[in-house]
């Protein structure tokens, strides 16, 4: 289930957010120092040292958000997220197709994370630069995603991913991922689709009783598949 969501950081956000990144110079490392053996051969990009103080500066900013955005929380039930990381591409750059890695360290506790869900919050418009589409395969074919600054996609980590190269200007762009409280994609997906239709239902006034039965069958839903 790949689900896009609009304006997760606000116009202020944004500009917070650049100001720190494009002033990091030296926090800014080659990408490859955290790809695993799969995506160290075609991962040509740099990224933030997570351990500066630009890095963790940047992730409460984008954390924060993510923990107020309904639609955020609704498709990714989320458990544990991953501090959110940041890279560019400048001319010539690219992340050639892969697959996330299964599991990660997280830097701050050391515990282990499992990625269900893989997430790109877009920090650069489309007219900032040509190429550096992500590129999406699941079962229903290829999707390419090049979203408004402040805009993101969410996607199972399981899924052949790649950027495309960059031919002009610099995408920069903050990546992460989740370990939900749903495992299972297709539980996730069935359950995010309910969450809508009830939405929808609360917006109409609809029925009541019955709103309330399928608030109830949600959550009890969400007991049994959830691993909390």
């Amino acid at each position: 289930m790949l689900v896009c969501i609009p304006n997760v950081l606000d116009a202020g956000q944004l500009v917070s957010l650049r100001a720190r990144l494009d002033g990091a110079n030296e926090a800014w490392v080659d990408g490859r120092v955290t790809a695993g053996y799969q995506g160290a051969p075609v991962k040509f990009n740099q990224q933030i040292d997570e351990a500066s103080d630009v890095a963790l500066a940047c992730q409460r900013i984008v954390v924060n958000a993510l923990e107020i955005n309904p639609l955020f929380i609704s498709a990714v039930l989320p458990n544990v997220i991953y501090p959110p990381m940041f890279n560019r591409y400048g001319q010539g750059m690219k992340f050639g197709a892969h697959v996330d890695g299964s599991v990660r360290i997280h830097p701050h506790n050391g515990a282990k994370l499992r990625t269900d869900v893989s997430a790109t919050l877009f920090l650069t418009n489309p007219d900032e630069y040509d190429g550096g589409e992500l590129e999406v395969e699941d079962t229903y074919g290829r999707h390419s995603v090049k979203l408004p600054a402040g805009s993101m996609v969410v996607y199972p980590a399981t899924s052949l991913h790649q950027v495309t190269p960059i031919t002009r200007g610099v995408r920069t762009s903050c990546f992460f991922w989740v370990q939900s409280l749903i495992r299972d994609e297709t539980q996730r997906g069935v359950l995010y689709q309910m969450d809508e239709a009830i939405q929808r239902l609360n917006q109409t006034n609809a029925d009541e009783l019955a709103r309330r039965s399928l608030i109830g069958c949600y959550h009890n839903l969400v007991r049994i598949w959830s691993e909390t």
